[in-house]
């Protein structure tokens, strides 16, 4: 397997160092795009970051110039609610943003819970004392943490910020608590359930990532062809200090989406 990617009949593509950088579009990714659909590749667009809702993922899109629709984005949150709904939780205290608020409501679940079940982290670009104060208060009498995603840094042209694993480590310092479970990449359900749904091998799939430890781990997991860019997060540093066997190692590395489909 190699850049050209001909046996591949989906792509799975990560957004934040993949696609775009803050608010401008990664060199070439529009063309890579096109070239998606030129080949008959189907392309899905999947972000760990939880601090936008579906609709708000379509508006900058949309913004950026890229055609997408509402079963084109996959989100963390999409895989949290599975976890919430199978474990039948409907009252949670949530440490997240207004978008994330709005998917988990939709489905009938409380985020301002007086007497939760769990406290819900996610990418929060809102966060407020009163947030993580009132977390930390449920956390101290016995409340479990759930969580989004592992990332710990959000990629921004300024440099990484921190995101919700940055957050669980405050909750940890705060607490002694770990969270009992953790949605959203390196799960390989994130990525599965939907090759599942459209009747797919695995193997005839890839994703395309800028992070080891989530994108890379995934597609390890999942048995789909992983793809390293360095657009983003993971340096070839990083890839060379991995252990052979380790699951984060890519199938290959290319500097950006422009060389891909070529």
């Amino acid at each position: 397997m190699d850049a050209q990617l001909n046996e591949i009949d989906a792509v799975f593509l990560d957004l934040d160092g993949t696609i775009y950088l803050g608010g401008d579009l990664i060199e070439g990714a529009e063309a890579f795009l096109q070239r998606c659909t030129e080949r008959g590749v189907r392309r899905y667009f999947l972000s760990n970051n939880s601090s936008k809702s579906v609709e708000q993922y379509l508006k900058k899109l949309h913004g950026l110039g890229l055609e997408a629709k509402t079963d084109d984005v996959l989100l963390s949150t999409h895989d949290l609610l599975a976890w919430l709904k199978k474990e039948n939780v409907t009252e949670t205290w949530m440490v997240g943003t207004e978008g994330m608020r709005s998917m988990l409501e939709q489905q009938g679940i409380a985020t301002t819970s007086s007497a939760p079940q769990y406290v819900v982290l996610g990418y929060d670009t809102e966060l407020t004392y009163d947030k993580i104060s009132t977390a930390s208060i449920h956390m101290h009498a016995g409340v479990p943490l759930v969580a989004s995603h592992p990332d710990m840094v959000c990629p921004s042209p300024d440099g990484g910020l921190p995101d919700v694993g940055a957050y669980l480590a405050m909750f940890k310092a705060t607490t002694g608590h770990d969270p009992v479970h953790i949605t959203g990449k390196p799960n390989a359900g994130m990525i599965l359930h939907k090759i599942e749904a459209l009747g797919l091998e695995p193997g005839r799939c890839a994703m395309v990532g800028d992070r080891l430890y989530t994108d890379m781990a995934m597609a390890t997991r999942a048995g789909v062809v992983g793809v390293l860019v360095l657009s983003g997060e993971a340096t070839r540093e990083d890839v060379a200090a991995l252990d052979e066997n380790a699951e984060q190692q890519p199938t290959f590395i290319v500097e950006s989406v422009d060389q891909l489909l070529r």
